[in-house]
């Protein structure tokens, strides 16, 4: 009897159908009942609410015996932190009401720092929400930067001819394909075999460099020349609103670009096979960043 909030989300989708597929019984949670249907039609239970609304998450959470919980961004919040932190307290008061014995919850690299790492500050009070909750099994996972942080660069690419961000061009990063996140939630919520309060980073294939991505892009799209430019936070800034942030979200995410930059935010653990998951960074250019790239080119 499982629960998975953020059900149509990159990580919450693939967790909700990995358990299904096992032939479980699981409670799917999202705002938007059309986008649930698709995993209504797999035989999940379908479970329209927002993660904001308590009452509606005390039921959702009322009859399990293990849940996927993280907290669904809000990129045009205003107030970004305050938001987490309205989330963070209903999710943590659903889950000890509710008496759930197991969860998998999704942090990230950079947890372990009580500040100066943007939206990664929300996701360490919420650990630290969860570890009060008596009864409660918890695994934490704190993954590395998702890859799908790179599919914005479509539309730099197509607009400008070449990659750019905030990030160090040399920095290497723990990327991670968040089809791999909910692949290994799934497995440990099925097999439910962790106990008390556990931290496990997930980092990727390999580290890899901005640098070395643009090698990879290039060299799938045609276009073996392509670089990528740090971009000052002060130019970034209105590209950030335009593509429909807040003013707050922006501010956040160029923190947490800092934090990478300066190493204030890194991984913990050393590499390992547990730790270590298996999309590369050319498999996920080839399986979803090139289809994504060819559908807006169609679409110009």
């Amino acid at each position: 009897m499982y629960v998975v909030i953020g059900a149509t989300g990159h990580t919450g989708s693939v967790v909700a159908e990995k358990l299904l597929a096992k032939g479980e019984k699981v409670r799917v949670v999202g705002r938007d009942a059309r986008r649930l249907e698709r995993l209504k039609q797999k035989g999940a239970e379908a479970f329209v609410a927002d993660v904001t609304d308590a009452s509606a998450m005390a039921r959702a959470f009322s009859g399990r015996e293990a849940a996927y919980v993280m907290v669904p961004p809000n990129m045009s919040s205003p107030n970004v932190r305050s938001y987490q932190e309205h989330v963070n307290d209903v999710l943590a008061s659903a889950l000890e009401k509710s008496g759930v014995k197991y969860a998998v919850t999704l942090s990230s690299i950079g947890a372990d720092k009580a500040d100066k790492t943007g939206p990664v500050v929300g996701l360490r009070t919420l650990e630290q929400l969860l570890e009060t909750i008596a009864g409660l099994n918890v695994l934490f996972l704190r993954a590395g930067y998702f890859m799908e942080n790179l599919l914005p660069q479509v539309s730099v690419i197509q607009s400008l001819g070449n990659m750019g961000g905030p990030v160090r061009p040399d920095l290497g990063l723990s990327m991670i394909a968040t089809h791999d996140i909910g692949a290994f939630a799934a497995e440990a919520l099925s097999r439910r075999d962790f106990e008390g309060k556990q931290r496990r980073e997930l980092l990727g294939a390999r580290d890899i460099t901005y640098t070395e991505v643009a090698k990879v892009v290039g060299a799938t799209i045609g276009k073996p020349d392509l670089t990528y430019q740090q971009v000052p936070p002060a130019q970034l800034k209105p590209a950030l609103t335009q593509m429909g942030m807040s003013p707050n979200m922006a501010d956040l995410l160029l923190e947490m670009s800092d934090a990478l930059n300066s190493g204030h935010m890194r991984a913990l653990e050393p590499r390992s096979a547990e730790n270590t998951t298996p999309t590369t960074i050319e498999t996920f250019v080839a399986e979803v960043f090139v289809p994504a790239y060819r559908a807006k080119a169609a679409r110009a």
